[in-house]
């Protein structure tokens, strides 16, 4: 049997099977791959900056549409309101949680608009409420930053109360008994500002879509792996019918 295994026309079939196998099992594996990828978000399109009042209205909630866009807007800081949102990392997609080192504080201001309308904006992260950068600029600012929708009201747990000032989330409804006003919804987070920063600036993603899942390759990667098993089959059978011919016939009996 072992001589046929090895004989040379089933030796370019063993080659050509297992060089035929690796090709299927791999296209298998990259259609694989490009179903799985398709269903990761994507980078939206970013549209140009629009004034913050032509977005949004006060009293209205902020929509899916909405969060990520980039905004314009010009008025005055309430220094004496401002708020520091405890347990923070520089970068908005962070998660929140207890203190961890590296973690801080965002400076939660209230920008009070041309229209007379209240919008909460985060001006940046510092990493203790001593920090000069603390300091609220006097007089009009204009800036730009990213629209986000607010925090749920149990987003960040905490082990206990906070000290006067300091917030554990960015939530309209918590900021509608604290400040006055007509406050909009959401916040943003300044990316440039006139005078210039003076805090950390907070990373804040550009908005993402979904992809939907391309089921079509994942059918193809089944339909290769399929096609690399019949190939098995298939030389199976070849082989099986090689050895049955090469063995000798039985002797009859006298």
């Amino acid at each position: 049997m072992l001589r046929t295994l090895f004989a040379p026309r089933l030796v370019g079939l063993h080659l050509l099977v297992i060089g035929v196998l690796v090709a299927f099992i791999l296209l298998g594996r990259w259609q694989l791959g490009v179903f799985t990828d398709s269903g990761q978000p994507r980078a939206a399109a970013d549209p140009a900056p629009v004034a913050l009042t032509d977005l949004s209205t006060p009293g209205e909630r902020v929509t899916a549409d909405e969060v990520g866009r980039q905004v314009t807007a010009t008025g005055t800081y309430d220094a004496a309101a401002q708020l520091l949102v405890a347990d923070r990392e520089p970068d908005v997609a962070a998660p929140g949680g207890r203190a961890s080192a590296g973690q801080g504080f965002w400076l939660l201001t209230p920008l009070t608009l041309t229209d007379g309308s209240t919008m909460p904006v985060v001006r940046g992260w510092v990493a203790s409420p001593d920090d000069p950068a603390t300091a609220v600029p006097a007089g009009q600012v204009s800036l730009t930053g990213r629209l986000r929708a607010p925090d749920q009201s149990d987003a960040v747990q905490r082990g206990g109360a906070l000290p006067t000032g300091q917030v554990a989330t960015v939530s309209t409804a918590e900021l509608i008994n604290l400040w006055t006003g007509d406050l909009r919804d959401g916040f943003v987070v300044a990316t440039r500002q006139t005078p210039a920063l003076s805090a950390t600036p907070v990373a804040v993603p550009a908005p993402t879509q979904g992809a939907a899942l391309t089921w079509r390759n994942l059918a193809y990667a089944a339909q290769w792996w399929i096609f690399a098993a019949f190939a098995v089959y298939m030389w199976f059978h070849f082989v099986r019918d090689a050895i049955r011919s090469d063995d000798p016939e039985p002797e009859p009996e006298t």
